[in-house]
């Protein structure tokens, strides 16, 4: 910890502790933002609610592109809780580090420019938060390719501002964008994985884990994302129930493929009820019964 001389500190800026918000004596020294009273610091620091993130920084230097990521996870945690001002002051020093850095990745530019989008966006300077997650988009299509999950979070903020703004065309786009990424991605793994187990399930009677081939937080995002499009597509369900058919089937994929069967059914037994409702192809209906198909025969096999 190093300590704050109150003549560094801008006039009529009030620098609060982390935790007690009593007027802060110290500064970390790993990300250089986050402020203690010293009185808190004399008990034992596994109790600082900072601890894990202070722990991620500490063994890198905060001018080394390495303590972008933790960093990042920081600042999406202090956007959620609402505190926008420090989160921007990770993101000034997350973004000093880029612009000094020539070691820096497409993927790191990409996950600075959507959490810079993010700040902008809780700040509701639109403009701003646009010009970031189209870079966000760019970036993450340079290291990935266009249609990679990892730019469908860009597509989806955007699509957010948009819709906020009224501009329904252009968010319907989007969303529309970001639903055919994940489709393409689950599917891929759906179509290998189901395959398989069907010949395991004959020749053994048994059924084998599966993957989705994301980590914990990328589940979470994904998620997340397709939830929050299901329930735009419902709020309007009339206009083009196909869509809304569309993010069902999706998100049954992907809690098949998360072993999460329960879910899997609930979401595939709704897209089939609205096929019906809506009159949509055999085909159509087919296709998500044979998905609820091998959603029982999973739930009836015992886990090997």
């Amino acid at each position: 910890m190093n300590v704050i001389y109150p003549l560094a500190v801008p006039r009529g800026r009030r620098l609060c502790c982390e935790v007690c918000e009593a007027p802060a004596e110290r500064v970390c020294g790993a990300c250089t933002v986050t402020y203690y009273w010293t009185g808190l610091l004399e008990r034992d620091k596994t109790s600082l609610p900072h601890t894990s993130i202070y722990l991620l920084l500490c063994p890198l230097h905060p001018s080394s592109p390495e303590v972008i990521p933790p960093s990042s996870q920081l600042t999406l945690q202090l956007l959620c809780l609402g505190r926008v001002v420090q989160a921007e002051e990770y993101l000034s020093q997350a973004q000093w580090t880029v612009l000094k850095s020539t070691e820096c990745s497409y993927a790191i530019h990409s996950l600075l420019h959507r959490n810079l989008g993010l700040l902008y966006m809780a700040k509701e300077n639109y403009d701003e938060a646009r010009y970031h997650l189209a870079n966000d988009i760019y970036f993450a299509s340079c290291a990935f390719g266009t249609e990679h999950i990892r730019a469908s979070g860009g597509y989806f903020h955007l699509a957010n501002i948009f819709n906020g703004l009224k501009k329904l065309d252009l968010a319907d786009t989007l969303y529309t964008k970001v639903s055919e990424i994940w489709n393409k991605y689950l599917n891929d793994h759906y179509q290998v994985l189901s395959q398989a187990r069907i010949q395991q399930i004959d020749l053994l009677g048994k059924r084998f884990e599966t993957d989705t081939g994301l980590d914990e937080a990328q589940e979470a995002e994904a998620i997340q994302i397709l939830t929050s499009i299901l329930n735009i597509r419902e709020s309007t369900s009339n206009k083009a129930p196909q869509k809304t058919i569309f993010v069902l089937k999706i998100l049954s994929m992907l809690y098949f493929l998360m072993m999460n069967s329960s879910k899997a059914k609930e979401y595939a037994l709704r897209a089939l009820h609205l096929a019906k409702k809506q009159k949509l192809s055999v085909q159509e209906q087919d296709t998500i019964q044979g998905l609820l198909n091998l959603i029982s025969v999973e739930e009836a096999q015992p886990i090997t």
